[in-house]
Parts: C-alpha cells; structure tokens; sequence
C-alpha cells in the first residue's frame, strides 16, 4: 500500500468515526426532542390546573399573576430548547452524510504542537473529548484555507490576529459517509476540486459554494469593514454565490445582533428569487427578506397607476415599436441630471407651487384644494416639506371632523340609519353597555339612538376619506410631476427630442399609465414631499444586478434604510437596459456618499468552459480581462439555418442530442417574449418544453423556452440562441454576450439571413461555423 493510500484509509476511518459519533448524536436529539414535544404539550394541556388562580384581595391578584408568569416562562423556555435542539438536529443530519471538505495544519507561533482543523458547513463539538472534529467554514480560523498558500499564514481572531505556519492543506470531496476524492495542495482551493464540482450538471436551484470559495471571493465574504461594497465581476465569476455566502456568514459573525429579517436582498426577479432560495437554509440559516425594486413600486403606485415593468419596457423596445425619443427619454430619467432637476424642482416648492386636490364628499367639494394651500403656506417655511404636509394632513382631518358632525343631520344619514344591519344595531347597545354611557335602557330613547346611530353611519362614510388624507392623497402629484414636463418650463434636459419627451410623459399621465423610466422619479418625488418611510431596523442591504438599477433607485433605497450597509454586486458588461452606463458604480459612490467605500473586481469566470468564455468574452469590445477556468469543452457552434422549418427542425434535432448526453437543464433563448411564443408553438407538439415568459414561474429541469432579458443570472448545461440575427444594434451587444453566457458546458448559436455583428467580430478559431 502506498503512502497516499494509507493516508487516504486513515482520513476514511476519522470519517467513520465523526460519523458514528454524529449518529449517536442524532439518536439522542431525536430522544430528547420527543421527550420535550410531550413537556410541551402536557403543559399546555394542564396550564391553568397548574396555576393558583385567586383574584380576591391584592395580595392573592399579585399571587396569580407571579404564578402565571412562572408557568408561561417555564413554557417558553422548554419551547427555545425544543427550537434549537430542532437546529441542531438538521445540521448533524446535514453533515452525517459529508462532515467537512477541508484539513488544514496550523502550527501557531509560540506553540510546539500543531493543530488539525477540518472544514464544514457547521460546527460540530465532541462533548467526550471537549473538541470540535468539525469547525464551521465562517469561524475566524477557517479564514487560513480560503486565503493562504502553504508556510506563513494568519488569520483575525477576536482577540487579535494570530500568525503561524500552516503546514498543509487537504481537500474532501465526501459523498454517503465515504471519502470520493482528496487532494493535498498548496493552492489556496486546488484546481482539482474545483474541476469536479464545476464539471457537474446545472441545477434549479443555486448551491452553497462554501468548498470552493477562492480568495478573491472570501475576501468578498468576511469584508466587515465598508459600508458600501461593489463587486464588478465578470458573467459567471460567483458574485451571487460569495454574496449570499456573504449573509451567511454575517448572520454567524453577528448572530447575538443580527437576524435574517435585518436583511434585504434586491433581484432581479422572482424567478431569480426561487433559484437562489436554498442557498442559506443549506447552511443552516434562515433566508433573508427577498424581493424586487419592481415589488416595492407595484406596491405603492399600482393602486392609481398602471405600471410598466422593466421585462415589458425591454420587449416594447426589443420589438422595434419604441421610438428614439423613448431610448433619449429613459437614459435621462435615470440620470444625475434628472435627479439634480428634481431636487431644484422640490426645493422651490416650499415657498409656492404645491398642488392639492379638492376633497369631495358624496359628490361635492367639502375643503377646497385653495384652502389646503393656503394653509400649506401660512406654516413656517424653514420647516421641512414633508413637516408641513404632516401639519397639513392634521388641519384637513381636523376640518373633516366638523364637517363630519354637521352631516350627522342630513337626510342622506336618516336613509342609511333605516337599512342599517340588525347586528349593528346589537353591537352599538352592547358597547353603551360597556361604556355605562347612556345606561343600558336609554338606547331605546329616541333621541339617543338617534345620536348614535347618525354618528356611526357618517363615521363609516367618512373611513375612507379618512385613511387618503393621512397617506396625503390629497396632494395632487400627477399635476407636480406634469409640470417637469410642461412646455411653459424651462427645458431641464438639452435634447433634440426633449419636446416628443414631454408630450408621451404628459400624454401617459393622463392615461393614468407610469412608463418603467418614470415610475421611480416619479415616487421619488412623492416621497421628497411626504417624506420617505425609511426602514431603520435593516442593517444590510444586497443589490444584485446593480448594473440594471437606475441612479434613482439607488438613492431611493439609501433613503429608504438609512442605517444599512450596501453590498452591490453587478457586471457593467451585462448591462442589458436601456438606461445603463458605464459609470454606474463610480457614479453610485459620489452618489450615496458612503464613509467607507470600497471595490473588489472578480475576473475569473468559473461558470463555462474555456472555449465558451474565450468565445464570450470576444463578442465584447474589451474583454481582455475576463479570464477562464481551465476547463475544457467543446468549442461553440454557429450554425446557418435557411428557411423556419429547417430552423425549427434543427433546433430540435439539438435538443435531443443534449438530452441523451444527460444534460437536465436546457435553454432555447430568443431575443424576445414575442419570439419566445412563436418558437414555442413550432416546439410544443414535437418534444416536451416549457415556455417561461413569466418572471414569476419557478425554474425547473428540462427543456426551457425563455427570452433573452429572464435569462440573466440563471445558468444551463446547453444553450441554443435560437436566431442570433435578431441581435443588430450595438446597444445589444451586451444583451446578447449576456444571452451566450448562461452556457455551462454546450452553447450553440443559430442565426438565418443576416450574421450577428458581434460574431463576425470575433475570431473564427473561437468557434465551430456550421453552414
């Protein structure tokens, strides 16, 4: 036997035995939550047969109250035990079948003996020899196999940084208790490992990547220091990955402080949000708060406006339909400019311009929109807009109180008084009755019923004036936002097209329609006047994506969570939307004015093979700087197809071939929802396929028909770009790098008629051409 073999049996026996020892772990949690499960439900049972209830004097009320104290903290208590023994559980589940993937050798400075840490998703301590056999990959002196080649090494510990020589560093792959791979290297994660998990099939959902974590990544993972972090990183770099690896480990480092809810997550969409769903509760956590920047739009403007999403903007312009006003209108609805415009347009209505609405009642104006002002205009100018409107909000519910009483005696209440429900009648005596108001026979007195009665009805039909006035939608804000663009104002952009913007804008409006590039300004300025409901109690704030965000929407969401640190994470070269610069992110940090800013720029792609990224990164003007991992595959193909029926047919000839060699998730990406449609109806009787043109669908194994802007951020086995010839205009270059980029191992690209520009710019050794 070699001695790599006997060390490899050696490792395998240390496997056996964590094991064992976490089997007999599990057999005892298991035992101890059963026991506590019926402590749990014996106590509710007898709650109150164990609680000396005596509410005759003081001293037996005060007894009463300590003794049910006594027995709810009992409760509580044995509940908090039963959750985390519950915790426990799953994870010595979880590691059963794999207890670590890594070994390191650390000799710290100082010391003669040297120790042996292996590398899990979790800890796990031995309570017979007072060890950890496992150690959590986020523990601060796990930090040594991520970040250090063999010799001098140091880590962060709580107590200071700790320096040493690591000795070795040896790398697991273990699957069902046994040992399938080991590699010994001086690398910080070998490329053998790296190979094996990479060279995998896609999945649904994303998987945690905490054996793989590289040092550019890790040092992504552990930053605690900025308080605005970019990550630019190329198309498959794991960006997304090392962010939420990120959560996970804030979630460990802050666990007495911060919980998942103290964390928000911005996506892309919700697809994305279901592929990355089991990222965290893999590694023991809990998720954070997901959602879209469209979510939160929809949630406040949907109610009065039709709302344009961001997928619907793409396919408008996708499809030829937008004019070139539009592209003008939407780059500079996202613009420094603008948001400069907004705040000079703000600024001076605090001293006139304000407009209000009148308030109308069963059809007539009951405070007019002229009395509003005046009112908003005799405060204190030196106080805030959003102070006033507070102050303006009380005077009109004050007014609407008055007037509330006066129609107490109108003859429309008598008439609703008469077709009242007979149970409102029932609870109004009974609440008298709680009250002693009236005594409980003076209901049937005439004209106390009478009073009753005629101030519950106006009550109700006051309800919802009520509720507007304090979400101030009494204040006119279509005729504020119009008058941005009004052809009396003075033109705020220097554009040939500024006057077709005006017009769709204003034409949109009245149309009760919000275009994606004004929903944002528009609720920006909103909220500039009533004052922004910021979320003090949210720490941390992820935004994927971020090339896709709009200036606007970042200085919203640092309104918004005042107190949360940013964590940005985008590729400039993905940037799909119309609205998108290359100065985003070095715009984003004068924009937010962070203390403590900092970039970190990922530019190995780890996702495709070789040939694909050599092969991607050459559609792009300067890719230069994107480097492959050295994993070999097949180059990709273009393929000249003549004719709908010959496309489809070898479309279709493609797809069977990826599905023989086992390939479970593939893609049929088109440049559009309206593409996506007719290649679907050519496919669905001849093979099984999905269409996905919902941004809310699940992402599921198969044969997936999907248009090119859902696709972002997932990725797939194979790839087919259905018709590549779609993609002419330079402004979807990136659109179309970003569509070929999804490819894990097999990418296929199809075009009729007109070659892709893109392609013919890239060298012809990159690929297979297929005619």
């Amino acid at each position: 036997m070699t001695a790599w073999n006997q060390e490899k049996q050696n490792e395998q026996k240390r496997v056996d035995s964590v094991i064992h020892k976490l089997s007999d772990a599990v057999a005892a949690l298991q035992s101890h939550l059963s026991g506590k499960r019926e402590d749990v439900v014996q106590i509710r049972k007898n709650f109150w047969s164990d609680v000396t209830v005596n509410l005759e004097n003081a001293d037996d009320a005060i007894e009463t109250a300590a003794s049910i104290k006594q027995q709810s903290e009992l409760l509580s208590e044995i509940e908090r035990s039963h959750t985390s023994a519950e915790t426990r559980l799953k994870t010595y589940k979880k590691l059963k079948d794999s207890p670590y993937f890594g070994r390191i050798d650390f000799r710290e400075d100082g010391e003669e003996n040297t120790e042996q840490v292996y590398i899990g998703i979790a800890s796990y301590y031995d309570e017979a020899t007072s060890s950890f056999l496992v150690h959590d990959w986020r523990a601060p002196i796990s930090s040594l196999y991520y970040d250090h080649s063999l010799g001098k090494a140091d880590f962060r510990a709580p107590g200071g940084t700790i320096t040493g020589d690591l000795q070795l560093k040896r790398q697991f792959i273990i699957k069902g208790e046994e040992i399938k791979g080991m590699f010994d290297t001086g690398e910080a994660i070998g490329d053998e490992l790296l190979q094996q998990v990479l060279g995998n099939q896609a999945n649904t959902q994303m998987k945690s990547i905490v054996a793989t974590i590289q040092k550019e990544q890790n040092a992504i993972i552990r930053n605690t220091s900025s308080d605005l972090l970019v990550v630019q990183g190329a198309a498959g770099c794991g960006k997304t990955s090392a962010a939420l690896q990120r959560v996970a480990y804030l979630l460990y480092r802050d666990r007495e402080t911060l919980q998942s809810h103290h964390i928000v997550l911005f996506s892309p969409n919700n697809m994305f949000n279901s592929y990355v769903a089991n990222v965290l509760p893999e590694l023991g956590e809990e998720n954070m708060e997901q959602t879209t920047f469209q979510a939160y739009i929809n949630h406040h403007l949907a109610q009065d406006f039709s709302v344009e999403t961001p997928f619907e903007q793409m396919e408008d312009l996708l499809s030829g339909s937008g004019e070139p006003s539009r592209i003008d209108g939407i780059k500079f609805k996202a613009s420094v400019d603008f948001l400069e415009a907004i705040h000079s347009y703000v600024d001076n209505l605090s001293t006139s311009g304000m407009q209000f609405l009148d308030i109308r009642f069963r059809d007539r104006v009951v405070i007019r929109a002229k009395q509003i002002s005046e009112f908003f205009y005799s405060l204190d100018q030196r106080e805030t807009i959003p102070y006033r409107m507070k102050k303006t909000s009380a005077w009109v519910l004050e007014e609407l109180k008055k007037i509330e009483r006066r129609e107490r005696k109108k003859p429309w209440v008598e008439k609703e008084i008469q077709i009242l429900d007979k149970n409102v009648y029932t609870k109004l005596y009974e609440k008298l009755q709680e009250r002693n108001q009236y005594g409980a026979d003076s209901f049937n007195d005439l004209q106390n019923e009478q009073k009753v009665l005629s101030a519950y009805v106006t009550r109700i039909a006051f309800k919802s004036i009520r509720e507007k006035v304090e979400q101030s939608a009494f204040l006119d804000m279509k005729s504020l936002y119009s008058k941005l663009f009004q052809k009396n104002n003075k033109r705020i952009a220097d554009l040939d097209t500024w006057n077709d913007i005006c017009n769709q804008t204003l034409f949109n409006l009245k149309q009760n329609h919000l275009s994606n590039e004004d929903a944002t300004p528009f609720l920006y300025v909103k909220e500039l006047l009533i004052g922004f409901q910021s979320n003090a109690a949210v720490r941390h704030v992820f935004i994927d994506e971020a090339q896709d965000f709009s200036l606007f929407q970042f200085a919203f969401i640092q309104r918004i969570f005042p107190r949360a640190n940013l964590t940005v994470l985008g590729d400039l070269n993905q940037s799909i939307y119309a609205h998108a610069s290359d100065e985003s992110f070095s715009m984003l940090r004068k924009l937010l004015g962070k203390k403590k800013p900092e970039t970190i720029t990922l530019s190995r792609s780890y996702r495709s093979t070789k040939e694909i990224v050599e092969f991607t990164k050459s559609l792009l003007k300067d890719g230069s700087t994107i480097i492959p991992f050295n994993r070999s595959g097949e180059k990709p193909a273009v393929v000249s197809v003549e004719g709908n029926n010959a496309h489809v047919d070898q479309v279709e000839k493609l797809i069977g071939q990826w599905l023989k060699e086992g390939h479970e998730t593939v893609a049929i990406i088109c440049r559009s929802a309206k593409e996506s449609k007719k290649v679907y109806e050519s496919l669905k009787n001849r093979m099984d396929v999905r269409l996905m043109i919902d941004e809310d669908a699940a992402f599921q194994k198969g044969v997936i028909i999907i248009p090119s802007y859902l696709a972002k951020g997932i990725e797939f086995d194979a790839v087919a770009i259905f018709d590549a010839s779609g993609y002419q205009n330079e402004r979807e270059r990136k659109l179309f790098y970003t569509v070929c980029t999804r490819a894990m191992h097999e990418l296929t690209v199809f075009y009729s008629g007109k070659p892709c520009p893109f392609i013919e710019g890239a060298s012809e050794n990159l690929y297979e051409n297929v005619q």
